[in-house]
């Protein structure tokens, strides 16, 4: 390993080290940047959730309407024909 590459990395970490340690302070330009990518990655995080959610919400919407419109559907085309045929009675008014 390069001696000259790890005293670099060395001396990176302990510039970050001591920069983090004045004080337990962090940069506030940096812990605003840190605050800020923390941010976006939450956003993203729920916006994919809430995609997800209301995707499978109109799936499963989708489903019951299905299950519930076809027989209906069904009922209608039959009772349509048997009228046509002149088999059935014509409800009252």
């Amino acid at each position: 390993m390069d001696v000259a590459r790890t005293e670099a990395a060395d001396a990176e970490l302990t510039r970050m080290i001591e920069r983090r340690a004045r004080n337990g302070e962090v940069d506030p330009d940096e812990r605003e940047k840190l605050w800020k990518a923390s941010v976006a990655r939450h956003n993203a995080r729920r916006r994919t959730e809430n995609c997800q959610a209301w995707a499978s919400f109109h799936e499963r919407q989708a489903e019951r309407f299905r299950r519930t419109m076809e027989p209906l559907i069904a009922f209608h085309k039959a009772r349509a024909a048997t009228l046509l045929e002149g088999e059935g009675d014509v409800p009252a008014a």
